[in-house]
This record gives structure tokens, C-alpha cells and sequence, in this order.
């Protein structure tokens, strides 16, 4: 995706996520901070009213209710600019805190769903998505699982299929694209295949030269223990991944492996000055695999990023915490990470 002089100079789109969960808490304390982004709220007003009562008092900033996304521009500051979306069902300021309800799934779809149509408007700069709640969204008759198929349905053009996607996670050292993700690991294995491991490397390249890294250093990470040690602990390196590599290498890709998926981490991770990563990307072929050496760096500073989307999207590395909502503790530093991560990347960072 090109980068946009015009978009720099918009806000960040900020959607609430399930009203009943830390969303709207964390939305709020990360928006409140005098060093936060240009940002505008899709959500309700009202539920927002109500987190913010959550936290110390005077500390909260007023919630500004926009008539339109139009009127972002004429926000004062100190103010939390929102907007309510068609969609929204009534009650949510009166939803149980932590609990799954029908009318948080239909209110996050249509806050997503309305993100989407901004930015295809050419209003806003990137999507930051707040937590939303799977079963939530079920209980709406939302026909989509999470916030990533139902963005690359929303992406499709008219008439047109859906664009390939894939998960990064993400923080300040380590960055990490995944083949497969939520599925049980036999079925991940039973998927795992040339294709699938060509077209991660595609779309990881893809995404790093839309955020202006023309040719990325793309490790990749074998499957099996020493990367199969040539067919010695298990043949999938041979049979399909180092062909992968070596077919996007003649694509004109830089990418490099299968590498031993125990050690390639620490190789790639970037900590500079004592320790200058020697990649700029790994795909891992599988969820826990990619997943556990980014979140051992700090989950407070994972970011979720979606690639293969004609925008930059991305969120907070943690759900909806349906455990602690409602008790004005949730911790805000992983969607302010998404924040900085969505500016980033929306300016070819």
C-alpha cells in the first residue's frame, strides 16, 4: 500500500471493542496521554462516559460527540473526539461489566465495519482495534470469528475475493509473521504446505515495502527441531520449506533459511547497539512457535498486526479481560504500543 502525504495528516481510526470488556477503559487512558496520536473514537458515547467514570476522578478528559467523522477537524484539545456509527444498538452503558452479550457483538461489528468504510473513503489513516469478544460476536450472528476474517471480507472489492492475510505480532525488537494461526497444532501441520509457506514470505515482503522497507531481511523458521537436520527429525524443511524460500529468492526476495526455529529468534531480535538484529522479519510456521519468543519480550508490547490488508491495521496483544472490566485497573500500555505501531507503519515505519 502506498503511503499516503494526504492520510499522514488524518487521524487514527480507534475502535471501541465489546463494551463490556477493558476496550473502552483502555481506549480512554491511552487517549488521554498529552503525547498521544490524532485519534478518533468509533463507539458509544455512553459507554465511553461510563469507563471513564472508572478512573481517578478529575482525571478524565470530556468526551467529545462528533456529529460526523467530518467534524474532527473542529475538536478542541484535551478532548476525546467520538463518534457513534449507524449500528449501534441502545443499553450498552448498561451492559454487565465482564460478561458476554449479543449487543457489544453487533456494536464492535458495526464499529469495525465503519472503520473499514472511512478509510476506503480516504478518511483516516490506519484502523487500531480495541479487544472484541469471539463469542460475542457470535451471539450477534456476526458470520465471521474475529476481527481478522472479518476485516479481509470488508477489504475484498466488489465483487472481487478476499485478500490473503496473515498475523504479525510485533514489538520495538522482534517481529514476526505466522503461516498458521488459530488452530490445534495437528490441523496446523496437516496445512502446512509450499504454498502456504510462499505465501507468507510474499505478503510479510509485501507489507514491509508498503512501510517503506524495500527489501526486508526475511528469515525463515523450519519446523522441526535443528530444522529437520536434513530429514533427520523430520522432512517438511526438505520437502516444502527450503523450496519456499528459494522460490521467493527468485522472486527477488531476501529471505533466508529454514533456520533452526530454536536460535532464530534471538538472531533476529533487534537491540541495538550491543545487539543489531541480523533479520528484519521471521516467519514462523506456526502459532505458538512465532508467538512465544515476542510475547517473552513483554506481552505489554506486543502489537497485532494484520498483513495483507490494503490499510494498516493493528491491536493490542490481549483480549478482552472479562476477568478485571469494570474495576478501573486494566493496563493501557499494549494498545499505546498499537498506537505508536499504527503511525509507524502508516508513515513506511
Amino acid at each position: 500500500m502506498p503511503i499516503d502525504d494526504t492520510r499522514e495528516q488524518q487521524p487514527l481510526l480507534v475502535t471501541m471493542g465489546d463494551a463490556a470488556g477493558i476496550g473502552p477503559e483502555i481506549v480512554l487512558r491511552a487517549l488521554m496521554r498529552e503525547d498521544a496520536p490524532a485519534a478518533l473514537v468509533l463507539g458509544c458515547p455512553q459507554a465511553l462516559r461510563r469507563a471513564a467514570a472508572l478512573l481517578a476522578p478529575g482525571s478524565a478528559w470530556p468526551i467529545a460527540v462528533l456529529e460526523s467523522p467530518a467534524d474532527f477537524a473542529a475538536c478542541p484539545p484535551r478532548c476525546i473526539p467520538v463518534w457513534a456509527p449507524p449500528g449501534l444498538p441502545g443499553g450498552l452503558e448498561a451492559l454487565p461489566w465482564g460478561q458476554i452479550d449479543e449487543r457489544a457483538g453487533r456494536a464492535a461489528a458495526a464499529c469495525i465495519e465503519a472503520a473499514v468504510r472511512l478509510l476506503q473513503a480516504g478518511t483516516g489513516r490506519a484502523i487500531v482495534t480495541a479487544p472484541i469478544h469471539k463469542e460475542a460476536l457470535s451471539a450477534a450472528g456476526v458470520p465471521y470469528p474475529g476481527h481478522t476474517e472479518m476485516l479481509q471480507a470488508l477489504a475484498a472489492p466488489a465483487g472481487g475475493a478476499a485478500p490473503p492475510v496473515r498475523m504479525m505480532l510485533a514489538n520495538e525488537e522482534l517481529r514476526v509473521v505466522l503461516v498458521t494461526i488459530h488452530m490445534a497444532l495437528r490441523r496446523a501441520l496437516e496445512v502446512l504446505d509450499f504454498d502456504a509457506v510462499l505465501s507468507t514470505i510474499r505478503i510479510a515482503h509485501g507489507a514491509a515495502a508498503a512501510w517503506g522497507q524495500a527489501a526486508p531481511r526475511i528469515a525463515v523458521a523450519g519446523l522441526n527441531p535443528h530444522a529437520g537436520e536434513g530429514g533427520l527429525f523430520g522432512d517438511e524443511e526438505v520437502r516444502f520449506i527450503a523450496p519456499a524460500v528459494q522460490a521467493a529468492r527468485a522472486e527477488g526476495i531476501d529471505a533466508r533459511g529454514p533456520y533452526a526455529p530454536d536460535t532464530v529468534f534471538m538472531r533476529a531480535r533487534h537491540a541495538p547497539p550491543r545487539h543489531p538484529g541480523e533479520f528484519d522479519l521471521v516467519v514462523a510456521m506456526t502459532h505458538d512457535h512465532g508467538l512465544i519468543p515476542v510475547k517473552y519480550l513483554g506481552v505489554e508490547e506486543g502489537v497485532n498486526v494484520t498483513l495483507g490488508l490494503p490499510f494498516v491495521r493493528t491491536s493490542p496483544d490481549h483480549g478482552t479481560a472479562f476477568d478485571i472490566a469494570g474495576r478501573g485497573v486494566a493496563d493501557d500500555a499494549s494498545l499505546r504500543a498499537a498506537l505508536r505501531m499504527a503511525l509507524a507503519l502508516s508513515a513506511g515505519g
